[in-house]
Protein backbone atom coordinates (compact mmCIF):
# COMPACT_ATOMS: atom_id res chain seq x y z
CA UNK A 1 0.00 0.00 0.00
CA UNK A 2 1.13 3.18 -1.17
CA UNK A 3 1.46 5.85 1.02
CA UNK A 4 2.48 9.65 0.96
CA UNK A 5 4.60 10.89 4.37
CA UNK A 6 6.84 13.79 4.67
CA UNK A 7 9.57 12.61 6.73
CA UNK A 8 12.69 13.90 7.72
CA UNK A 9 15.58 12.19 6.38
CA UNK A 10 18.20 13.69 8.56
CA UNK A 11 16.54 12.02 11.62
CA UNK A 12 15.53 8.96 10.31
CA UNK A 13 19.15 8.87 9.08
CA UNK A 14 20.48 8.73 12.33
CA UNK A 15 17.79 6.94 13.56
CA UNK A 16 18.83 4.29 11.35
CA UNK A 17 22.54 4.40 12.20
CA UNK A 18 22.04 4.95 15.87
CA UNK A 19 20.52 1.38 15.71
CA UNK A 20 23.09 -0.02 13.41
CA UNK A 21 20.98 -0.67 10.36
CA UNK A 22 22.07 1.41 7.53
CA UNK A 23 18.45 2.02 5.99
CA UNK A 24 15.38 4.25 6.58
CA UNK A 25 13.38 1.75 5.53
CA UNK A 26 14.54 -0.35 8.89
CA UNK A 27 13.89 2.94 10.74
CA UNK A 28 11.25 3.22 9.80
CA UNK A 29 9.22 -0.30 9.47
CA UNK A 30 10.68 -1.34 13.35
CA UNK A 31 9.21 0.99 15.49
CA UNK A 32 5.56 -0.29 14.91
CA UNK A 33 6.78 -4.04 14.88
CA UNK A 34 8.15 -3.62 18.28
CA UNK A 35 5.04 -1.66 19.58
CA UNK A 36 3.06 -4.48 18.10
CA UNK A 37 5.26 -7.21 19.94
CA UNK A 38 4.96 -5.21 23.43
CA UNK A 39 1.21 -5.30 23.07
CA UNK A 40 0.89 -8.88 22.27
CA UNK A 41 2.91 -9.48 25.33
CA UNK A 42 0.73 -7.68 27.45
CA UNK A 43 -2.25 -9.38 26.28
CA UNK A 44 -0.69 -12.84 27.13
CA UNK A 45 0.05 -11.48 30.21
CA UNK A 46 -3.08 -10.43 30.96
CA UNK A 47 -4.14 -14.08 30.60
CA UNK A 48 -2.63 -15.14 33.59
CA UNK A 49 -4.73 -16.16 35.95
CA UNK A 50 -7.87 -16.30 33.33
CA UNK A 51 -7.67 -19.57 32.06
CA UNK A 52 -8.33 -22.79 33.54
CA UNK A 53 -6.17 -24.92 34.11
CA UNK A 54 -7.25 -28.98 33.74
CA UNK A 55 -6.03 -30.83 36.68
CA UNK A 56 -6.63 -33.98 34.84
CA UNK A 57 -4.62 -33.42 31.73
CA UNK A 58 -1.05 -35.22 32.10
CA UNK A 59 1.11 -33.10 30.11
CA UNK A 60 4.15 -35.37 31.06
CA UNK A 61 2.28 -38.23 28.79
CA UNK A 62 2.43 -36.05 25.64
CA UNK A 63 6.07 -35.93 25.99
CA UNK A 64 6.80 -39.86 25.09
CA UNK A 65 8.27 -40.42 21.55
CA UNK A 66 6.37 -43.77 20.95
Amino acid sequence: MATKLELNHVLLNRVAMSRGKPSIKSAVTLPPQKLLTRCEQKRIAELFGELAWDASYAYKAERSRD
